[in-house]
Parts: structure tokens; C-alpha cells; sequence
């Protein structure tokens, strides 16, 4: 066996693995007689097949077995040796030597894990929002809920934004039809935006039974590569229209919201309270996004390419299954693996990043820590206690909490050592609606 492991990049590795012919004949010669106990032929008791037969059926495959055990066995006890940290699996190759005859000579390649020093985050600093909740930020909110429990009436007037309208349709570009471009019965809501506003706003003062024909330009980007950039002619058929009813704000709504007595000043409270507990989450996830990428900004390292490549595989898939839930198809999608490289570098290093954290300060969390994330989870549900139970009815459920336990103390601990600067910003900011 070989032992000299050669660098050949910042991670990977290379050594020869020299295996005696002579060693190998003699576990073949083993392996050979030993199957010519248990080999059933026709023609010949159990136990009885000759070895010739035995080597000529058998023989080339029990080489190929010997051979690659022996080659698993030398690369293994080498790591063990030179106490090396593999990622994922070594690529094997023959080294042909025409002058000896006497040994096989397998080179192994590969991955090891990064050396990894932990930088120092007393330079890098974050802002951590500070948010004061306002009567208007409940009104708002209590608006949202409002457009949650909207029912629809049909109604004999012009379409306006808002209303909920059925419509038919059928695109063309140049005068030809195109895949996806005609449809019936369709519900949308106006103005929502789920169609090219090219093709949402000429609908409004139409009116049920209605034929428009409108010119729709579909943007540079746009997720249909045979479309993007080209102008396409729609037309419209309005079949049906409902102007929306909101609840109004009164002891039924209360009620409905979970208030028995109906109690207004109560909802309101409650509403308060829930933004509150918002706001308090929406914050903590600002601030672990820029602790984690301090953590990545100040540890300089390589990514191991084989991790990095199997993280873009992953996201690829999310993304195809998201795209496909959508009814896009997979072959219709703008981007490669390729496209998420700098995502899946950052998600790798900072992965390996917590992991070195919590064997050097002892981050794994507690039990009591564990059930705190769930609990605080569970207080977004009528039925917290509930909530809970399931948590903990489900190994894979736990685990997920566990992270989030994890991830929770590498924040606390990187906290604990960045510049904080407090900036005050308003509920609307923190939730991104402005």
C-alpha cells in the first residue's frame, strides 16, 4: 500500500493504492472454493460443481469483488493513517505499469474537509430594528383579516379592481395561437397582479358578456424564454362579475375571531398582542440573517466542491418543484445548477462554520431548549398545547426544532461578540410592505 498523499488543490487530495496480484489471486482462489459449497447447477448435487466450471462462471465477477474490496480497504486504511477528513466519495483510476506484473495500482482522488479558524467578529457590526406598534399598524391589520373573510355577491355593473370576474381567453403571437395562451372559465380578482397588468388593466369598465381585444407585451425576463420580449394579442371574454363584501369590525366579527362576549377592545388587544409577537420574530430572523453572514464574512475558507455541487443540485430541485406547483413546467425554467452557485457556496461554508462552532463552545441545545422553540411556534395556534404534541410526536418534527434550537444559540453566541447599532423603523418596513 501507498501512503504519500499528494495536494492538487485547496481541498483535494491524491495518493496510490498498490494492491499484491498475488494476494489477490489467493482471496480469489478462496472466494471461488467457497461458492462451490453453496452454487446450485443442473446436473450437479449441491456442493458437487467442479471448480473449473465454477471458475469460468464465477470467475470474472469474483475478480472484479476481490479487486474492489481490496481497493475500498487500502483507500480507507490510508485516511485512517494520515488521519484524513473526507468529503463525499474518491474517484478510483488504474495506473497501467507494463514492467510489473506483480501488483495493480489504483490512484484515489478526493475531497477533505477545510481546516476551519473561526474569525473575529468584534469588527463586523449589524443593525438590530427597533419597532414601536401603532393604532394605525392595528387598523391595518385588522384590514388583512378583513380581506381574508371576503365573501362575493353577483352584481350588474362594470368591472372595477377588486371585484372577483370569470373570464375566457385566447392569446396570439403573429396570428398563431400559443401553448398556454388560451384558457375558459378563469377566476381572478382584479388588480391583484396575478396576470401582466398589460392584461388585468383593460378589464376594468368592462362589463358581463363584454368581448375586448388588448395587445399584452411580456417583459425581457420573463419565465416563458419563447415569449419573453414579444408583444401578443388577447382576446377577452368578461362571463361573470362579483363585487366583494368585507365584514365590518363589530361584536359578530369579535365573536368569529375568537372573542366570546364580542368584545371589540378585546380583539383589538389581541391584535396588538399578536403583532407584538410578530414584530419580536420578524426581528430575530433580520438579526440571524446578518449574524450568519458576519460568521461567513469573517472565516475564510474553501468550499468543498462536492458539497457545493450537491447544495446547487438541491436547490434545483426546490426550485423545479416550486415552479411545477405552479404549473410551469421543469424543460420552461429560466436557470441551471449553475444559477444557484453563490447561494449553495454560502449555504456550505456557513453549514460548516456552525458545525465547528458548536464543537468548539458547545452550542448543542438542551432539551428545555428545544421545547422553548416549540412553544414559542405553538403560540401562533388557537391550540397551542396541541401543537406541541405534534411537535413531539414526530421524530423528523423534533429534529427540525432541534435545528432551529441550534441555530437559535450560534445567534445568541455570535450576538454576543458583533457591534449592535439600534435603527427604528416602523411595522410596515419590518414586514417588507414598503
Amino acid at each position: 500500500m501507498g501512503s504519500h498523499v499528494e495536494n492538487i488543490g485547496a481541498l483535494e487530495r491524491r495518493f496510490d493504492i498498490t494492491i499484491s496480484l498475488e494476494q489477490l489471486q489467493g482471496e480469489i482462489d478462496n472466494r471461488l472454493k467457497q461458492l462451490t459449497k453453496t452454487v446450485k447447477l443442473h446436473g450437479f448435487r449441491t456442493g458437487k460443481v467442479p471448480l473449473a466450471m465454477i471458475q469460468k462462471m464465477y470467475g470474472g465477477q469474483v475478480r472484479q469483488d476481490v479487486l474492489n474490496d481490496a481497493v475500498h480497504k487500502g483507500f480507507k486504511d490510508t485516511v485512517k493513517e494520515q488521519n484524513l477528513q473526507v468529503v463525499g466519495y474518491p474517484r478510483f483510476e488504474a495506473k497501467v505499469d507494463g514492467t510489473d506484473n506483480t501488483q495493480y495500482t489504483v490512484s484515489a482522488t478526493f475531497e477533505v474537509y477545510p481546516e476551519i479558524v473561526l474569525g473575529d467578529l468584534s469588527k463586523q457590526s449589524i443593525e438590530r430594528p427597533e419597532v414601536r406598534i401603532e393604532e394605525d399598524d392595528i387598523e391595518k391589520t385588522l384590514k388583512i383579516i378583513c380581506k381574508q373573510r371576503v365573501t362575493y355577491k353577483k352584481i350588474q355593473r362594470s368591472a372595477r379592481n377588486g371585484d372577483r370576474i370569470e373570464i375566457d381567453f385566447r392569446g396570439t403571437v403573429d396570428g398563431k395561437e400559443f401553448s398556454g395562451g388560451s384558457a375558459e372559465g378563469v377566476q381572478l380578482i382584479l388588480g391583484d397582479g396575478k396576470y401582466l397588468k398589460d392584461f388585468e388593466a383593460p378589464i376594468v369598465d368592462m362589463e358581463i358578456g363584454q368581448r375586448k381585444t388588448v395587445d399584452v407585451v411580456f417583459p425581457e425576463d420573463y419565465h416563458g424564454k419563447d415569449l419573453s420580449g414579444k408583444t401578443a394579442a388577447f382576446e377577452i371574454t368578461l362571463k361573470d362579475l362579483e363585487e366583494p363584501i368585507f365584514p365590518v369590525i363589530d361584536a359578530a366579527f369579535a365573536q368569529s375571531m375568537g372573542i366570546p362576549d364580542g368584545d371589540v377592545k378585546k380583539l383589538r388587544e389581541g391584535v396588538h398582542k399578536d403583532i407584538e409577537h410578530e414584530a419580536s420574530r420578524r426581528i430575530r430572523v433580520k438579526l440571524k440573517e446578518q449574524l450568519m453572514r458576519a460568521l461567513v464574512n469573517v472565516t475564510q475558507f474553501d468550499a468543498p466542491v462536492v458539497l457545493v455541487n450537491q447544495e446547487k443540485e438541491r436547490l434545483l430541485q426546490s426550485a423545479k418543484s416550486e415552479f411545477e406547483s405552479r404549473g410551469i413546467k421543469s424543460d420552461k425554467l429560466p436557470f441551471t445548477a449553475g444559477s444557484f452557485e453563490e447561494k449553495a457556496e454560502y449555504r456550505v461554508k456557513l453549514g460548516l462554520i456552525i458545525s465547528e462552532l458548536i464543537n468548539v463552545h458547545q452550542l448543542k441545545p438542551t432539551p428545555a431548549q428545544i421545547r422553548s422553540v416549540i412553544e414559542d411556534a405553538a403560540q401562533s395556534y388557537e391550540n397551542p398545547d396541541q401543537v406541541v404534541k405534534w411537535h413531539y410526536a414526530s421524530e423528523d418534527r423534533l429534529k427540525e426544532a432541534e435545528a432551529l434550537a441550534l441555530e437559535e444559540n450560534v445567534a445568541n453566541w455570535a450576538l454576543s461578540k458583533v457591534n449592535i447599532t439600534d435603527k427604528t423603523i416602523t411595522f410596515d418596513e419590518l414586514m417588507g410592505r414598503v
